[in-house]
């Protein structure tokens, strides 16, 4: 199985962080906007994610834990269809800010450095609108 660990650090807070990738609906549009063009729901726990190359992919919600922001949930058709995948994204209180760790885990294993790669794209896309967006508050 290929795996693959993604962390950065926020300088924002741990709970607004919570807020964006808690949110099963929206949170992919409001993490990455841009590089993520549209996160609509198709039923109670299935979202449709379109990026900006025109990927689009299904994904399942497996489980949401408030106490440890922790967020799971499974591509399971689209453009891309793994035989296995499994993505957890989770976040902690670090410093004055947070620190965000995302692990996604798919078979074939082929698939992990092309996922590894749209996630470190996701991610610094992430870092950016989400600092931008603190630092312009009043």
């Amino acid at each position: 199985m290929g795996s693959v660990e993604k962390e950065i650090i926020l300088e924002v807070p741990v709970e607004d962080v919570w807020a964006i990738i808690g949110d099963f609906a929206a949170g992919p549009i409001r993490m990455a906007p841009g590089f993520v063009t549209d996160s609509t729901l198709d039923g109670p726990d299935l979202r449709i994610v379109t990026f900006e190359n025109g990927t689009v992919l299904h994904e399942r919600f497996i489980a949401l834990d408030e106490t440890q922001r922790r967020m799971v949930f499974s591509i399971v058709g689209g453009s891309v269809t793994p035989a296995h995948d499994n993505s957890s994204m989770q976040v902690f209180p670090h410093a004055d800010g947070s620190r965000f760790v995302w692990i996604h885990d798919t078979l074939p294993h082929e698939l992990a450095d092309a996922f590894g790669a749209s996630m470190e794209h996701g991610l610094s896309v992430f870092k950016q609108s989400v600092e931008r967006a603190v630092t312009a508050e009043p």
